[in-house]
């Protein structure tokens, strides 16, 4: 009894294959290298991305609005293929093979791009600073390399953090304890590696070269993977359950199939596994039945059909643990909408706030040191890494003494108050935008790309979107992984990511239908090629508002909510 004292009780093994050993793996001892892969990870990848639009148009010599719309589709590709390595991670290959493998495949689309920035033939042929042209092929060089790297993060955004929060035993109450704060200090590693990226990076790229600006962030992912593999012999890992996918679609065809059997009122008489604890899924506990979405328990009542040869075909009967699978996810769905406005505000700092510092005094001081733009992402990065700390060991204790809640506010009431936060990100950009045209006007300055107004002051809504982040894309991180069927965690966090993917394109496509419209009879439009000739403050207005009535829709979606029930133990 006291050997099996030592082996966690959620059904992870070691990198054996053997039950994990509780003393020997898992808690902190694993989360150094979790941590520091991810830090890694998130440099490289901010290092890349976050003067991504500048290259895209001093390189590549594209227009600003075509620039901005091809930065919003792979930035949404990037988050719509962690769907591909979640399914895969959850079905067949679990969490460590797939980071393993897809962080290979990011490697190599790093290593291409810095080649197509620095050999010749590759590389945009430029007559001088920021005035380059590239042809053809050299574009396509770029897009692939890039591509490349949206393939590979697909396998690492869903699993990294679902990979961590694995090392804690969710049947062991005080390892469970640690998972809100792991959370925490992972966003925390996450902003440390972007903070390096924004700031030290980027004035690598803008003053010593893209080749050595994209070379570098390369180096950082390959000492990333070493990271990560450095720490196998400590890692807890979920065996994989089998596609989730083919179990949702068995529960919808179920349920169709016996859509006029009656569903009993006695919640005892629909089939579940005979075992007391454990569910038939590999990697799951049995879910408690809940009364929403009824129709689908249909597919749980058994009749003589569902039988054949004495063996149950799964696609007529299957059990009250694989129906409220189904169930979570729909329930998840209305929540998992509202992130999607949010995603497009946060996505404006690699974006329109760039065009914005262009044409603004980037001047440190009456020095002739000139800032980056991308640089001014790291006042969002300084206002996370001064938030979560604030967040973990003030406001949870704080406000745990008034609600006796264990982590002070729920998830829920944490994510709306990161979607109230972010609609004053908006406003102030949007302010900003106002006195800038102002003063050029005053100045009659609309040929003169540097406005006499420091681009500091766009320090404040990068401010507030890094508050807004430590309340909104923490406390959605947390939210999937614990609302998630134990056995879809991974597929669970890659739906959590893709509401950045759409709102990437929401931006590209609020772009488009912007640019059509405003440029109609000659008109420059709102995102013009000259800003000073713009109005781009009507584009923040329009985020600030739709960010308003999202915040309205989801106060209705979370009152609706509720939380998962899960019993028994993994297998």
């Amino acid at each position: 009894m006291a050997e099996e004292d030592n082996y966690t009780k959620d059904g992870t093994v070691d990198y054996k294959n053997d039950p994990a050993d509780r003393n020997k793996t898992g808690t902190w001892k694993a989360c150094p290298f979790i941590l520091g892969n991810e830090c890694c990870e998130r440099l490289a990848y901010y290092g890349m991305s976050s003067n991504l639009l500048l290259y895209f148009t001093n390189q590549l010599n594209q227009h600003s609005a075509a620039a901005s719309k091809n930065l919003s589709n792979w930035s949404g590709t990037c988050y719509v293929t962690p769907l591909l390595g979640a399914f895969l991670a959850d079905a067949y290959l679990g969490r460590y093979r797939t980071i393993a493998t897809f962080s290979i495949i990011y490697v190599m689309g790093m290593t291409l791009l810095t080649l197509s920035a620095s050999v010749p033939g590759l590389r945009p042929t430029c007559y001088k600073k920021d005035e380059c042209t590239a042809t053809n092929p050299q574009i396509a060089v770029c897009y692939v390399a890039l591509y490349l790297v949206a393939f590979g993060t697909g396998g690492i955004k869903p699993c990294v953090s679902s990979y961590g929060a694995d090392q804690f035993d969710d049947a062991d109450e005080v390892e469970k304890g640690h998972k809100s704060s792991f959370f925490n200090w992972f966003y925390f590693s996450i902003n440390i590696g972007a903070l390096i990226a924004s700031s030290v990076l980027v004035w690598i790229q803008v003053n010593v070269g893209w080749g050595w600006g994209f070379g570098v962030p390369a180096v950082a992912m390959a000492v990333a993977v070493g990271f990560f593999f450095s720490g196998t012999r400590l890692y807890r890992n979920q065996k994989p359950g089998g596609s989730p996918l083919t179990r949702l679609c068995q529960v919808v065809v179920a349920s169709l199939r016996k859509r006029r059997v009656a569903v009993p009122e006695d919640k005892s008489l629909l089939f579940e596994t005979s075992d007391a604890e454990a569910a038939a899924i590999v990697g799951s506990r049995k879910l408690d039945h809940t009364t929403e979405f009824r129709f689908f328990d249909k597919a749980a009542v058994e009749v003589q059909s569902d039988y054949n040869k004495e063996s149950i075909n799964p696609w007529r009967l299957c059990t009250v643990t694989q129906v409220e699978e189904l169930k979570a996810i729909i329930k998840l769905l209305p929540v998992w909408a509202t992130g999607i406005i949010f995603s497009a505000v946060y996505g404006q700092m690699g974006n329109l706030f760039l065009l914005q510092a262009e044409y603004m005094n980037t001047r440190l001081g009456n020095t002739t040191f000139k800032i980056p733009e991308a640089s001014l992402s790291i006042f969002d990065t300084l206002s996370v890494i001064v938030w979560v700390p604030i967040y973990d060991q003030f406001i949870i204790p704080i406000t745990r003494k008034f609600t006796g809640h264990k982590n002070g506010i729920t998830q829920l009431q944490r994510m709306g108050i990161g979607l109230f936060i972010s609609i004053f990100a908006m406003v102030s950009a949007a302010v900003l935008e106002i006195v800038r045209l102002n003063i050029v006007k005053r100045h009659d300055s609309y040929d003169v790309k540097e406005a006499p107004i420091s681009v500091f002051w766009q320090v404040p809504q990068y401010f507030i979107i890094g508050c807004a982040e430590v309340f909104m894309y923490i406390g959605q991180i947390e939210f999937f992984y614990e609302q998630a069927p134990d056995s879809m965690r991974s597929l669970c966090a890659a739906l959590s990511l893709t509401t950045t993917a759409l709102g990437n394109y929401l931006s590209a496509f609020l772009v488009t239908i912007v640019t059509e419209v405003s440029t109609r009879n000659g008109k420059p439009g709102w995102i013009a090629d000259n800003l000073n000739h713009g109005k781009l403050h009507y584009f923040f207005w329009l985020l600030a508002v739709l960010s308003l009535l999202n915040l309205g829709a989801y106060v209705v979606a979370a009152k609706r909510y509720t939380y998962k029930k899960a019993v028994g133990t993994l297998r």
